[in-house]
């Protein structure tokens, strides 16, 4: 079995991080750079940065960001944010970062997913995926697996399912795919183990659970390839690192001793 990751998420704005709820009411968790370092020394896996912002104005202020965090870190890392071109992921390459991380951008344009993995290889492009659950219904609207994918941060619907979309970024080239309940985001009751199980099965590219952690064994569990649960590769939280409520050491630890295959 190949050994799962953890990573810590930096959702990053104006240089500082910041967690809320459901992506609304946020509130300062540190300097972004100074929290990567800190989670690369504590045994973090990979790390991901996201400019909620990405505006014009920011974009040269977060490259210059992703830059710092290199030279400080020793660990993979992926950045995301605003990114609508080759042009885009070749600054945020050329700044430093490992991957990208592509989402609002790859459902308006699904052949940028194509293009990216084209010009810099799929390992680089990763596609973030959030979705809200649907209850089950009779209408011509409802989707096969219950889960609808949503797009810029979550606000607005799309038409299209969760499994089938997983599907088609990983036939149009997608190195991996980052999985987002916004249900359960920032919730801390746990990763929505139904559809993330769902994706893990339907595609052969890794699959990084996100949305609800808040206790070791919510981690477990989104880990399991134990029947019930959601075979994921990774599992990424925010704020339960952000603000020392769980260490990735002690975290580690824990899961080891379930039997998950972890990097100590």
């Amino acid at each position: 079995m190949l050994t799962k990751r953890i990573i810590p998420c930096l959702d990053v704005k104006d240089g500082m991080t910041v967690k809320g709820v459901n992506f609304e009411n946020l509130r300062h968790a540190g300097d972004a750079v100074e929290l990567g370092a800190f989670y690369a020394a504590e045994g973090a896996d990979e790390l991901v940065f996201l400019d909620i912002t990405a505006t014009l104005e920011g974009r040269s202020t977060f490259i210059d960001m992703v830059r710092s965090v290199a030279q400080h870190i020793n660990i993979p890392f992926t950045v995301g944010g605003g990114i609508r071109s080759v042009q885009d992921v070749s600054a945020l390459l050329n700044a430093g970062a490992d991957k990208v991380s592509i989402n609002s951008s790859a459902v308006n344009n699904p052949a940028l997913i194509t293009a990216l993995a084209q010009e810099f290889g799929s390992q680089c492009v990763v596609v973030a995926i959030d979705v809200r659950s649907e209850p089950p219904s009779n209408a011509s609207s409802a989707l096969p697996s219950g889960w609808r994918v949503v797009i810029n941060a979550g606000k607005h619907p799309t038409k299209l399912d969760a499994l089938a979309w997983a599907r088609e970024v990983e036939e149009r080239g997608a190195g991996e795919i980052l999985l987002t309940s916004m249900d359960n985001d920032g919730t801390k009751a746990g990763f929505a183990l139904s559809i993330t199980s769902a994706v893990s099965c339907a595609v052969s590219i890794p699959v990084i659970a996100s949305g609800g952690a808040g206790t070791p064994q919510h981690f477990a569990d989104v880990l399991s390839d134990r029947p019930h649960g959601g075979f994921a590769d990774a599992a990424l939280a925010a704020s339960l690192f952000h603000f020392r409520e769980l260490s990735i050491p002690t975290l580690k630890q824990f899961l080891r001793a379930e039997g998950v295959p972890m990097r100590l």
